[in-house]
């Protein structure tokens, strides 16, 4: 899998928008298929920091009930919230 496969785009709410600014914690959806090595290389290829630490979990499928049927509204997805090293910061959120 390709570097530029592997992040999908970053996930920006409130929460994470705190954990850029007190935490140094970035969070991104990434493919169901990388695992954490292949994130960090991703990380840091594309944006050129140094990561610390990631963890990657995978978001369960938003369901809905209608009657006696149980129906898929979005399908799972995997988040990394990806810490770097102190001192270092993605250009990309700075003006968010």
């Amino acid at each position: 899998m390709h570097v530029y496969e592997v992040i999908k785009r970053p996930v920006l709410t409130e929460k994470t928008m705190d954990m850029m600014d007190f935490d140094n914690q970035y969070v991104f959806e990434v493919d169901m298929r990388a695992n954490k090595i292949q994130v960090k290389d991703a990380i840091e290829t594309i944006f050129d920091v140094s990561v610390e630490s990631i963890n990657v979990m995978v978001m369960p499928a938003k369901t809905r009930r209608r009657w006696r049927r149980v129906m898929t509204r979005k399908p799972k997805w995997k988040k990394a919230v990806v810490t770097l090293v102190a001192g270092d910061r993605i250009q990309l959120f700075d003006g968010v």
